[in-house]
């Protein structure tokens, strides 16, 4: 069996999952459509942005006299360790991306005034 390809993509369903969730957010707080389309398009631009970022390549040296399973398990172990690191780094990327958004949401009212 081939490799599986998802349509749409995650990046597709996450970017739809944000946006109907900021909207959504904004129309409870009494925002106008205008308002909401802005947020939605700060918060799209600024996400793509760091979805980039979490996408790690590196090559490790192995030390010589390591059989199949100890490099399968080093591997194993160096993936599961990448995959913590990237979900607490993506964590506090969502906060920071969404205190940003705040931000310049905030502006764009201010501006609109």
């Amino acid at each position: 069996m081939g490799d599986v390809l998802e349509f749409p993509s995650q990046q597709t369903k996450g970017l739809a999952f944000l946006d109907r969730e900021i909207r959504q957010l904004l129309l409870t707080k009494g925002a106008d459509d205008e308002l909401m389309d802005f947020a939605a398009q700060q918060l799209k631009k600024i996400y793509s942005r760091i979805k980039d970022s979490e996408q790690y390549c590196f090559s490790i040296r192995l030390p010589e006299g390591l059989n199949a399973d100890q490099q399968a398990d080093l591997q194993a172990d160096i993936e599961a360790g990448l995959e913590g690191v990237r979900k607490d780094n993506h964590r506090l990327l969502v906060e920071l991306v969404a205190e940003l958004v705040l931000a310049e949401v905030k502006g764009f009212q201010l501006a609109r005034r």
